[in-house]
């Protein structure tokens, strides 16, 4: 009765009895914000995680290969991992669609953690007649909502409505799936990354048609790491298809992944695991599990489902680079006010959804002329300049009362852009300084007094009294007298400069600056070289 439970509700079991397959779908992948106007007045950007513990456990508890210093780690043999999935779908309520579900979400937030939509959207999963195979499902629903474009080979399918329930969520968001004829001979030419959810901790013996073959093109494009063709990166789910999932890959000829995505707990095969990314996924298990089967497991960061288990790998900073694919940025394109195709490109930002998309980084210098930088918010933006607010004893502050000229930078990383800003500051009237402070929340106010910028503190609980006193102190909702120390900066600019990232690096970029035509200041469009 045991083996038979074990079949039905072990989260990444692959069937070995093959069902029928389903029809395949009938549409084979074919290879191959609007601105608002200016105002007259300045305009502010406002704030607004039953079964008795065997006595014969074999747990293996040992610090992550990875990283010697690493807190231990508990690896699982094939029969523990069934045992907690038995307990989990057992007393504990859980349901493998739950389950699944929890599982496919944790690989999809793993592969996002690492490769990029921006360079890596084209997603194979390749999908066993398993559970396994129904993780590789669900995460490619996910990934299609994190904005990669996945395809899905899955030739055993399922019959249950488990399994027929997940195609049909794949069908309606028009996911393609790709018969294994239909897959083209070099994955390495369609596809960035391709994710293994053949076969799961549960499988036994060697792997049978078509699997036996797609595994060994998998292992194949290995040989690619030899030459200079970009090869696909390989993500497992669980396990590598075609490893012992105890002894891992003994024979040294099966799939040596780029990323390993251990779910619950890593099995024992996942010590021998040599690729750059280990992470675990499936935040799901209970304290009353952890401590029952002595898991030595990481904390999940945040709201995060999954988590790094090791260091991330050495990296040769030389080597890093990205091959910039944007729209052409033509002179006749652009706008003839530098202001306005500020606004144009602040607002695309906004649409893209881009956190803070005000964030600057705003370089001074002082008397004896050493540079400083730092990141600070834009608040506002006009035809009269760009707009900050901070403590005027600051060390930005005392820069500008010594040099008041400065440079403003931002960075629009998913568009491959970024806007230089140069030219005088001064300080903006007090009434308007006053009219933003009372529009900030009342923390922020209480706040801007407490902090004296940029001077020595001796320790954090000393703002912390502080601030808890103000707060006690208006509690009654009076208000909040703003610091006299404390206003707004305003950047008159006199150059501007849109830069646009471009394949081999011949960048285009856009210089304003600002020069004198017949008595009257105009701007001037000049193209810069990459």
């Amino acid at each position: 009765m045991r083996n038979v439970i074990r079949r039905v509700t072990t989260m990444t079991f692959t069937f070995l009895l093959q069902s029928p397959p389903l029809p395949i779908s009938p549409s084979p992948p074919q290879f191959s914000l609007s601105s608002s106007p200016l105002s007259k007045t300045q305009r502010f950007i406002t704030p607004s995680q039953g079964s008795r513990l065997r006595t014969l456990c074999t747990k293996v508890i040992i610090p992550n290969m990875q990283d010697s210093g690493s807190p231990p780690l508990s690896y699982l043999t094939q029969r523990e991992a069934a045992e907690i999935d038995e307990t989990l779908m057992g007393p504990l309520g859980f349901s493998i669609d739950q389950l699944m579900e929890l599982a496919g979400l944790s690989v999809a937030a793993s592969i996002a953690e690492v490769y990029k939509p921006e360079e890596y959207s084209r997603v194979l999963a390749i999908c066993g007649p398993g559970n396994n195979g129904g993780d590789g499902l669900v995460a490619a629903r996910h990934l299609h909502h994190f904005g990669y474009k996945p395809f899905i080979c899955y030739p055993k399918r399922t019959a249950k409505p488990l399994y027929t329930g997940l195609v049909t969520q794949l069908d309606s968001l028009s996911v393609p799936f790709v018969s294994v004829e239909d897959l083209p001979d070099d994955l390495s030419k369609d596809f960035d990354v391709i994710v293994d959810a053949m076969f799961g901790f549960s499988f036994h013996g060697a792997p049978r048609p078509p699997f036996d073959d797609l595994i060994r093109r998998l292992v194949s494009l290995q040989n690619y790491e030899q030459t200079l063709q970009k090869h696909p990166v390989i993500v497992s789910v669980d396990i590598p298809s075609g490893w012992h999932v105890e002894e891992g890959d003994h024979e040294d000829g099966g799939i040596k992944p780029d990323m390993l995505v251990s779910l619950t707990a890593p099995k024992l095969c996942a010590k021998r695991f040599r690729g750059p990314h280990h992470f675990l996924g499936g935040r799901f298990v209970p304290p009353s599990v952890a401590e029952k089967y002595k898991l030595e497991l990481p904390s999940y960061p945040g709201t995060s489902m999954c988590v790094r288990i090791g260091k991330p790998p050495k990296v040769d900073i030389s080597a890093m680079r990205v091959n910039y694919v944007s729209p052409e940025l033509l002179e006749e394109q652009v706008e003839t006010d530098p202001t306005v195709q500020f606004r144009k490109w602040f607002d695309e930002a906004v649409a893209a959804g881009l956190r803070e998309t005000n964030a600057m980084a705003l370089s001074t210098a002082n008397k004896d002329k050493k540079p400083s930088s730092r990141m600070v918010l834009l608040k506002g933006f006009d035809e009269n300049g760009f707009v900050w607010f901070t403590n005027y004893e600051s060390k930005k502050g005392s820069d500008l009362s010594e040099n008041p000229s400065a440079a403003l930078l931002f960075y629009w990383e998913i568009l491959n852009r970024q806007v230089r800003i140069e030219g005088p500051v001064e300080r903006i009237p007090e009434s308007e300084s006053e009219n933003y402070f009372h529009s900030r929340p009342r923390g922020s106010q209480i706040g801007a007094i407490v902090s004296k910028q940029s001077s020595v503190v001796p320790g954090r609980h000393v703002l912390y009294d502080e601030y808890e006193e103000l707060t006690k102190q208006y509690s009654d909702g009076s208000v909040i007298p703003k610091p006299k120390n404390w206003g707004g900066f305003r950047l008159k600019p006199n150059l501007f400069e849109f830069w646009q990232g471009q394949p081999s690096r011949l960048h285009d970029r856009l210089q304003y600056s600002l020069q004198d035509v017949n008595g009257n200041p105009a701007w001037k469009i000049h193209r810069l070289a990459p």
